[in-house]
């Protein structure tokens, strides 16, 4: 009966936000047509800090899709190859690793900002910044997670070598934290609720913040991408899909105990304390950043390690699409 309850309430205070976002813009909607396809399937991933396209389900069933799969996945090295695939047709994945598979020329194409500041770099005593990475064991799940590429643009920052300077070994999650508690290993970067976990066990010490650390604090870690041939063939219900998600990144920016409540009742995670820590330090302000400025930023970086050839503006073009967002930014304004 609680269960019951807690849903009614989140549901309740999902289609009160949902509505106070649509003052102002019921003309514009009225005109809109239904979505082409009412089937929309989205990923999956241990990490919760993509929560607002979880949240967003039941705004999406308001916009038309009656069909809302969420296909689970281990990591974030499968959410390009569903997306390019076209076992997924939306979700939220990390701008930096989406750049090799644009330059790849996988059919995605990211469509707007989500939101900044989710992974955090531990480290143990021996390692105090990340130049201190010379020489020393760093553990990530595979070479080609998202974890790698964005330690690959933090150490070309700071001028290191990725392939010279530091060692990689590849271990879990899990495994790879408890080596990081033993002194194992030197470094490890987490996304939620890993570095929630980690202070509380007190294991390392932060050394970098995507929340409030810059240069990273201003940019975009999150963005939302679609497979080409959905977008191009769907785009009223590409349009429909990617407000109900910002919608819901609002929702959890205003409503983060629901929010939280909602991620633990669903399974998402187990911990409420540190889902509601997540939702609250998480910036889910997709108006407050570039999404261009991002991807250029990360563009760069990945070209000074040598994961990249193309230039920023060569991928911009070929695997953007503004069109909605600019659209959305307009109709969501409150």
């Amino acid at each position: 009966m609680q269960i019951i309850q807690s849903r009614r309430r989140f549901l309740a205070g999902l289609s009160a936000a949902g509505a106070a976002s649509l003052v102002g813009v019921r003309q514009s909607l009225s005109a809109e047509p239904p979505p082409e396809t009412t089937r929309i399937r989205l990923i999956r991933i241990p990490s919760i800090c993509q929560a607002p396209q979880y949240v967003a389900e039941e705004l999406l069933r308001s916009e038309g899709f009656t069909e809302v799969h969420y296909l689970q996945k281990r990591g974030t090295a499968d959410i390009a190859p569903a997306l390019a695939s076209g076992e997924a047709d939306l979700s939220a994945h990390f701008a930096a690793p989406l750049l090799l598979h644009l330059e790849a020329g996988d059919p995605i194409v990211i469509l707007a900002g989500l939101h900044v500041g989710c992974f955090e770099l531990f480290g143990t005593d021996r390692v105090q910044a990340i130049r201190d990475l010379k020489g020393k064991t760093v553990a990530v799940p595979s070479l080609d997670s998202s974890r790698y590429v964005f330690l690959a643009a933090m150490t070309a920052y700071v001028g290191l070598d990725l392939h010279k300077d530091i060692h990689f070994v590849t271990h879990s999650g899990s495994e790879s934290i408890r080596l990081l508690s033993e002194g194992k290993i030197d470094a490890y970067l987490g996304f939620p609720p890993e570095p929630q976990e980690m202070r509380e066990r007190q294991i390392g010490h932060v050394l970098i913040s995507s929340t409030v650390d810059r240069p990273w604090s201003q940019y975009f870690c999150c963005v939302l991408a679609g497979n080409r041939e959905f977008v191009r063939t769907y785009p009223v219900a590409t349009k429909r899909a990617l407000r109900a998600i910002l919608k819901a990144a609002d929702f959890c920016t205003s409503e983060p105990e629901q929010s939280a409540q909602f991620l633990v009742e669903q399974g998402y995670t187990r911990r409420y304390d540190h889902a509601l820590q997540v939702m609250k330090a998480i910036p889910y302000g997709w108006r407050e950043y570039s999404a261009e400025d991002t991807l250029r930023f990360y563009a760069l970086r990945l070209h000074e390690v040598g994961m990249l050839k193309s230039t920023p503006q060569k991928l911009l073009a070929q695997g953007t699409d503004w069109r909605f967002f600019s659209e959305l930014k307009k109709e969501l304004k409150t």
